[in-house]
């Protein structure tokens, strides 16, 4: 079976949280650096998913889920929900803990889940939504990325958010160039990476 875009359906949470773990930031196989391999998952693509599961596709080929994207029409709102409906169930799930030093990073990302800021940045106020996307290595450099990001966007031009917002690591100059392509510009530069936004 060939891939193919489809709607997100709910039976596809487990394969968008596996691609999750195994896609690193920079778009790269991702080393098996964690004990639970569910932690990216619970921060960078289940909230969404279940939030606003009409924003999510996901590409699938005969291997199960391959690539996703997810997303909220309303940053702001998003993190009124996941407030009081996401993080008090994991929190109490995963208690603080310290790092074993054997190279995993479990405790790092349970310390987000604990600390995840609900700061409301100023670009909020023209580009409140937001988008997290993940492809496997067997489907970059296809057009699946730039096909994800259309059903994204045309899905928020008829929610009539305004415009979109996401974050890319330095270190992935492949992404970078890819979000140029599409017209998005940056609004601010962190240690971590960049905040690039797109008006819709």
């Amino acid at each position: 079976m060939t891939a193919h875009l489809r709607p997100y359906h709910p039976s596809d949470l487990a394969g968008i949280y596996r691609v999750c773990h195994e896609v690193d930031g920079a778009g790269r196989a991702e080393a098996p650096r964690f004990h639970d391999p569910d932690l990216p998952g619970h921060l960078y693509a289940g909230p969404y998913a279940v939030h606003e599961p009409g924003l999510c596709f996901v590409v699938a080929d005969r291997r199960g889920v391959a690539g996703y994207v997810v997303g909220t029409a309303s940053t702001p709102a998003f993190l009124d929900w996941a407030r009081q409906h996401w993080w008090p169930v994991l929190r109490a799930r995963h208690p603080r803990r310290t790092d074993p030093g054997d190279g995993t990073l479990d405790h790092r990302y349970v310390d987000a889940i604990h600390d995840y800021p609900d700061v409301r940045e100023p670009w909020l106020t023209s580009h409140p939504a937001q988008a997290h996307i993940k492809l496997a290595a067997r489907l970059q450099g296809q057009g699946w990325g730039h096909r994800l990001m259309s059903a994204l966007t045309t899905s928020l031009r008829e929610r009539q958010a305004p415009g979109l917002h996401l974050g890319v690591a330095e270190a992935n100059g492949r992404a970078l160039a890819f979000y140029a392509a599409l017209g998005f510009t940056e609004a601010r530069r962190h240690p971590w990476g960049r905040t690039l936004v797109l008006d819709l």
